[in-house]
């Protein structure tokens, strides 16, 4: 008879496959509960059980919520089942978060209690830096060490300028499938352009970039546009590559492109997740302040934005207080469209001040 596989077989081939998924742990019961401390569940992106097991219909519904939130956004989180009358002896509601704790009901007759531990396992981003140029060679070495899988993209002879990268793919077909999102960015400059951003616009990625200034690209954009790209394709490239800290030299570039693939896959996911709150109408005008937020001293407007910013804010706050900065030289937060301009503010003073 074949053994059936276990729990831990079914997490190594979802994760070699490259399929999100999250283990769910029990770390501790009160009272009878169906599943026990230590009973563990892989819970695959649409909620189905894998493998495994975390109790009955009690407790279910609760964590596979929580699992498909966990998926979303990248984050762990805590659950804790507990029947009604002990959520109203500690004062909290069945799905308020309180000390990174989500509360939910038990409503069954048992009414034990179980905390369930949520943890996500996705897929490693990939990075594919198309072009062997001193900024592409830079990037590809700066992005491992933030948890890019990087996939060089060159020409064989000019392969051997990335001493160290995670795959490699001679020239700039890339493939129609790989797990895990996808992130492309043209580092060509000069060498094989056109090639390099016709193939990455040919693929399904969830960022383009081109470094190069805005006249190379707009040139560049015209030919393709000419020789039938859409203007829904060329649309999607970013260009210049990189938000803007006056990056000169090419690790400082690699910098800024870095610092922009980071804010555009944490924010990716931080819409997501806001999108999925909203249409489950559990989106509120107060949102609970995150742990560590303060408000910014030179800078009210941002009492009604997100935790990390407001953290950011926070710090270059700090940072302009102990700097004596003058207020004439900080511009107006309501008057900056681009929700990302106190990150490219704190890259300027964090690199250019060291």
């Amino acid at each position: 008879m074949m053994r059936k596989p276990n729990i831990d077989q079914i997490a190594d081939e979802l994760k070699r496959a490259g399929t999100p998924y999250v283990m769910a742990t029990v770390v501790r019961t009160v009272a009878a509960t169906a599943a026990k401390a230590g009973a563990k569940a892989v819970i695959l992106e649409d909620g189905t059980i894998a493998e495994g097991w975390i109790g009955g219909g009690c407790a279910r519904g609760a964590v596979l919520r929580a699992a498909k939130d966990a998926i979303a956004d990248g984050e762990p989180r805590l659950v804790s089942v507990q029947p009604e009358d002990l959520l109203a002896e500690l004062g909290v509601a069945p799905g308020e978060v309180r000390d990174g704790i989500r509360f939910a009901r038990n409503m069954c007759p048992s009414k034990g209690s179980m905390d369930v531990f949520i943890e996500p396992v996705l897929p490693v981003p990939r990075l594919y830096v198309m072009g062997a140029s001193p900024v592409g060679v830079a990037l590809a070495d700066l992005a491992r060490r933030f948890g890019f899988h990087t996939v060089a993209c060159a020409p064989a002879p000019d392969q051997q300028a990335f001493p160290e990268v995670d795959d490699r793919i001679e020239g700039y077909l890339l493939p129609a499938d790989a797990p895990g999102e996808r992130y492309l960015v043209v580092a060509t400059q000069g060498r094989g352009d056109e090639a390099a951003l016709r193939a990455a616009l040919g693929s399904p990625a969830a960022h383009v970039a081109f470094v190069g200034s805005r006249a190379k690209a707009a040139a560049l954009k015209q030919e393709l546009r000419s020789s039938g790209v859409s203007m829904e394709d060329l649309d999607r490239v970013k260009a210049p590559a990189g938000l803007d800290i006056g990056a000169v030299t090419p690790e400082e570039i690699a910098l800024s492109v870095v610092a922009e693939l980071v804010e555009v896959r944490r924010r990716g996911h931080q819409r997501m997740l806001r999108a999925g709150a909203e249409a489950k109408g559990d989106v509120t005008g107060n949102a609970p302040v995150e742990a560590g937020d303060a408000p910014v001293p030179a800078s009210p407007a941002l009492a009604g934005r997100p935790g990390p910013l407001r953290r950011v804010g926070a710090f270059i706050g700090e940072r302009m207080l102990r700097e004596k900065v003058k207020p004439s030289e900080i511009p107006d937060v309501a008057s900056q469209q681009d929700e990302a301009f106190y990150l490219r503010l704190l890259l300027q003073r964090r690199f250019c001040c060291m």
